[in-house]
C-alpha cells in the first residue's frame, strides 16, 4: 500500500497513529466530511482534499462591496453586505473580478467545528502568485483567515485582485483551509530536533520563532532573479492552465550585482536562497519575518503541505517562491537578506498522500516559477 511505503521511507509511525494535538491530515478531513462537520450544497470532491488542507469552492455569485470589512462580534457577513454592497455579480458562465475592486463571494462549504478545534485559511499558491488577495471571513469574525474554536456556519471569501483582473466561475478554488486540534506549533528547540533528524533546509538553519529564509539574488546560472507584474495587461482566466505568455504580464528582473531596488506598489515574484523540506509528519505556514527588516510584504499564500521538498514525495528540497510587494518607499533588497520565516506545525496523523507527483502537485521541486496559468 502506498501509505505503508511512505511510512517506511519517512521512518514515521503508521498512518493510523494519531495524537490529540496537531493539524488534521487528509484522512481526518474525510472523516469530518462523512460526519457532516464539513458540508456543502454540492458534493465535496476528492480532488479538494490535500494532505493537510481542504480547497474551498466559489459559489455562483459575488458581491462588489465598497470596502474590505470584518463583521465583528454580534454581526453576520450578510448584515454587513446589506450596508456595503454596490452590486451583485453572477459568476455562472464566468465573470471578471476587476483589479483594485473588493468582492465577497459565499463559499460552497460550511463547517461545524467541535470544541477545541480551530481553522485557518490562506490563498492557494497559484492565486498568491497572481497577486490576488483573497481572505476568508466568517460571521462575527474579528480576524481574517482565522476560524474560531467551535465555529458553526458559512464561510466567505473576500477577493481583491491587485495586479491582474481575473475571470472566475462557480467551483473555482482560490482558498484552502486547515484544521488545528490543540497545540500544533513547534518550539524552536523542537524544530532544531526535527532538523537534526531530517534536515529541513539546505545549509545551516536560522531558527528563531520558526525557520528563517532569505532571498536569492545570485542565481547559479544567468542573471534572472525574478519577475515584476506589468501594470496594463489582459484578464487572466483561472480556468486556463499553461496558457498565457509570461511576457504579456510580467517583466523579467535581472541583476549581476546581488541586489535589486523594489518599487513602491510593485509586485514581484522572487525565490528563496534555501531549499526547503517539510517532513511527512509536519506542515508549515509562511509568515512575515520582522517589520524592521524592510517595508515590504513577503507572501499571500502561506501553507506548505507535508512532503513538500521531501524525498519520500519525490522531492529533493524545493525553493520557496516569494510574493513580494513593496510599500511606502523604494527599498534595496540584498542577496541573502532574511525576508520571512516558516512556522512548522505537527500533524495529528500521517497523511495518506504527501505533497508531490502522486497528487499532481504543481510546485514540487520548484525553482523560480510563476503560477500554473503561464507557459513554462
Amino acid at each position: 500500500m502506498r501509505s505503508e511505503t511512505a511510512t517506511s521511507r519517512a521512518g514515521t509511525p503508521p498512518p493510523s497513529a494519531t495524537c490529540d494535538h496537531g493539524v488534521l491530515a487528509d484522512l481526518q478531513i474525510r472523516q469530518m466530511i462523512t460526519e457532516g462537520a464539513i458540508a456543502a450544497a454540492a458534493p465535496i470532491l476528492n480532488d479538494q482534499i490535500q494532505p493537510a488542507s481542504l480547497d474551498l469552492r466559489l459559489s455562483d455569485c459575488a458581491y462588489r462591496v465598497r470596502a474590505s470589512f470584518l463583521p465583528g462580534q454580534g454581526r453576520s457577513v450578510a448584515d454587513r453586505l446589506e450596508d456595503l454592497t454596490m452590486h451583485k455579480v453572477a459568476l455562472t458562465g464566468g465573470a471578471v473580478l476587476e483589479k483594485g475592486c473588493v468582492y465577497v463571494v459565499p463559499l460552497m462549504e460550511r463547517i461545524r467545528l467541535p470544541q477545541g478545534m480551530t481553522a485557518a485559511a490562506s490563498a492557494k499558491s497559484s492565486i498568491g502568485r497572481l497577486d490576488v488577495m483573497t481572505r476568508v471571513i466568517t460571521d462575527q469574525g474579528v480576524e481574517f483567515d482565522r476560524v474560531p474554536d467551535g465555529y458553526k456556519g458559512q464561510l466567505y471569501a473576500e477577493i481583491c485582485p491587485q495586479s491582474f483582473s481575473v475571470l472566475v466561475q462557480p467551483g473555482h478554488l482560490l482558498t484552502q483551509i486547515i484544521f488545528r486540534q490543540g497545540r500544533t506549533f513547534l518550539s524552536d528547540a523542537e524544530l532544531r530536533a526535527v532538523h537534526d533528524t531530517t534536515p529541513i533546509v539546505s545549509g545551516d538553519p536560522v531558527i528563531s520563532d520558526g525557520l528563517g529564509f532569505s532571498v536569492d539574488l545570485r542565481p547559479d546560472t544567468g542573471d534572472l532573479v525574478g519577475y515584476r507584474a506589468k501594470h496594463h495587461t489582459g484578464v487572466v482566466d483561472l480556468s486556463k492552465l499553461n496558457h498565457y505568455d509570461p511576457a504579456d504580464y510580467w517583466e523579467e528582473v535581472r541583476t549581476t550585482k546581488g541586489q535589486i531596488i523594489l518599487d513602491p506598489g510593485a509586485f514581484y515574484i522572487l525565490k528563496s536562497r534555501e531549499s526547503i523540506v517539510i517532513p511527512p509528519l509536519y506542515a508549515a505556514e509562511m509568515a512575515p519575518y520582522l517589520a524592521m527588516v524592510g517595508e515590504f510584504r513577503v507572501h499571500y499564500a502561506g501553507f506548505f503541505d507535508p512532503g513538500f521538498g521531501h524525498a519520500a514525495a519525490g522531492g529533493a528540497g524545493s525553493r520557496g517562491v516569494l510574493e513580494v510587494r513593496c510599500h511606502d518607499a523604494p527599498f534595496v533588497l540584498e542577496h541573502g537578506q532574511i525576508v520571512g520565516r516558516l512556522v512548522y506545525e505537527r500533524m495529528s496523523a500521517l497523511p495518506e498522500q504527501l505533497y508531490g507527483a502522486e497528487i499532481a502537485s504543481n510546485y514540487q521541486g520548484q525553482d523560480l516559477k510563476l503560477s500554473k496559468h503561464f507557459r513554462s
